[in-house]
């Protein structure tokens, strides 16, 4: 075996037909007579020797790849994906939003069922979707959307939106606003058959589309009309670092120090942390400390975010 799988000339015409003909290992094992597991050896042990060396051309032109793998090695991240940085912030969520659909379209298969929360990032990511082909896919929103300002930005708009985006797909609302006068009221509309009926489906996410917000003015639950800026400079004075579906953290992910203030109708974030895929689409410095809290609460496994943020994610860790 030893000396098979050491043979140059094996190697060469093995790499030929892998590499040039294109034929499988499987292929190649049947037509020489030898096993697949002894065909990927000599592949293998071809590349080593130097037979075969890969070239990807323009590397460093087109994506940030060693960024992404710093990071990733260093938060323990399923996936990152970095784009330009542009000064502009509408093309910056213009540019996350087709980057998050391509993102979305690759990994998502047939009867998958996916979650999406709310915000401008999103919106875009739904409007730059096109024609996918994964079949009986099922989009639920992970956060009420009722409300009287910027409809484009609610929950329930964007998976309507998504499912048209997927020919066949599908889509549940949850008839219920993002946030409630208190906590009773909360737990009445969560009790109420419908909307519970959604949260259930919330427990069997294959993909879950999140923004990652922080307190601001331009916010998007400012934006919807649910928070006033009152509001929002008293979060910061209590240390909210950014928040998923309206529910808010810390720097280190922390969602204890706020629980008196969720009156959210919508899936607890810490159900995040079983999803397969969480995918968080955020970008700028001031977003920082909001995507570290979200990724040390494990709320999110994957991160799509402009350069600037990814370099002091890597720097700053």
């Amino acid at each position: 075996m030893k000396k098979i799988v050491n043979d140059e000339r094996l190697m060469i015409k093995i790499c030929d037909m892998y590499y040039n003909q294109n034929l499988s290992q499987k292929s190649i094992a049947t037509k020489l007579g030898l096993s697949r597991p002894t065909i990927s050896r000599i592949i293998s042990n071809a590349r080593a020797a130097g037979v075969v060396t890969i070239t990807i051309k323009n590397l460093e032109m087109t994506n940030y790849v060693e960024l992404e793998h710093k990071i990733e090695s260093i938060y323990g991240l399923k996936e990152v994906v970095v784009v330009d940085h542009f000064d502009d912030p509408v093309k910056q969520k213009e540019e996350l939003g087709q980057v998050a659909a391509d993102y979305l379209k690759r990994i998502v298969v047939d009867r998958d069922i996916v979650g999406v929360s709310m915000g401008s990032t999103l919106y875009e990511t739904a409007k730059h979707l096109d024609a996918c082909s994964a079949k009986n896919v099922f989009f639920v929103p992970m956060i009420g959307g009722m409300g009287h300002l910027r409809n484009e930005l609610h929950s329930n708009t964007l998976v309507q939106l998504m499912a048209r985006k997927f020919g066949d797909g599908k889509f549940i609302p949850m008839h219920a606003p993002a946030r409630v006068a208190n906590r009773t009221i909360r737990d009445e509309f969560l009790s109420e058959m419908s909307i519970a009926r959604v949260i259930k489906m919330c427990d069997s996410l294959d993909i879950a589309l999140v923004g990652i917000g922080y307190p601001n003015k331009t916010s998007a639950i400012m934006a919807t009309g649910y928070y006033t800026e009152a509001e929002m400079n008293a979060m910061k004075k209590a240390g909210v670092a950014g928040d998923i579906c309206m529910q808010f953290f810390d720097s280190h992910g922390d969602t204890a120090p706020f629980k008196k203030q969720n009156t959210v109708i919508g899936i607890e974030i810490k159900k995040l942390r079983k999803v397969p895929h969480a995918i968080g689409v955020a970008s700028g410095l001031e977003k920082l400390n909001a995507i570290k809290g979200a990724i040390e609460g494990k709320y999110i496994n994957t991160l799509i975010t402009d350069v600037d943020c990814a370099t002091q994610l890597a720097e700053n860790n």
